[in-house]
């Protein structure tokens, strides 16, 4: 059953609460992503959503609990696109390449909610989420310990506490690529993931044959 909006578009009616709930944070991510938690309005996420303002309120909540609610679905999201199962035998290189593959792949689906954590997250004022953070401990935990495989056949093999700062820095990478992929959307998640392989492994290799670079005056 529907009727319809000032603007003529239909508005659902009966929908089962676990339908309705994911439109209503489909829209609240579109609304926040744009403008930020502050800026956004209710009125806005319930016009996106199709809903009235009450019912928005009765489903998720105030305001901030809404954005909370935002917040730990996309993160969940990108924490099962890192984690998700990989061909098993794989080197760690494969196994890199393909996970890089897997979180370009989400953000090219999910830019909203890539914007809703990246962008929108860590400014003063808003709530305090958790699992903001749960993505970016998973992709360098995964890393890591895919960065300590590649040494074990080595004379010098590293460890897991070793290769956490090159993870870490390959996850910083990752970010930055992203948005400048959000201005050249020219490109394919494919070759995003492929420009970050070559920046992190041709460069990784070398330290798995034991090669290091220092400044011209240590000799």
């Amino acid at each position: 059953m529907v009727d319809q909006r000032e603007d003529g578009r239909p508005r659902s009616r009966r929908l089962p609460r676990a339908v309705r709930e994911r439109q209503i944070l489909d829209a609240a991510v579109e609304v926040f992503a744009e403008h930020g938690f502050h800026n956004a309005s209710m009125d806005e996420i319930a016009e996106t959503a199709s809903i009235s303002k009450p019912m928005l309120y009765a489903y998720l909540g105030a305001k901030d609990e809404l954005f909370v609610a935002c917040v730990r679905r996309e993160a969940a999201r990108l924490v099962e696109a890192i984690g998700g199962e990989i061909e098993p035998g794989l080197s760690p290189a494969d196994q890199l390449w393909r996970r890089l593959r897997l979180v370009f792949e989400y953000v090219r689906c999910n830019k909203d909610g890539w914007r809703l954590l990246h962008r929108q997250g860590d400014v003063s004022g808003e709530p305090r989420v958790e699992e903001l953070t749960e993505w970016r401990d998973r992709a360098i935990e995964l890393i890591a310990a895919l960065l300590a495989e590649a040494t074990e056949d080595q004379k010098q093999p590293m460890q897991r506490a070793q290769t956490e700062p090159f993870a870490a820095a390959l996850v910083g990478a990752g970010e930055s690529l992203v948005e400048w992929w959000f201005q050249h959307p020219e490109h394919t998640a494919d070759g995003m993931a492929r420009r970050l392989m070559n920046l992190l492994w041709l460069g990784f290799g070398e330290l798995v044959e034991g090669n290091t670079w220092r400044p011209a005056d240590e000799g």
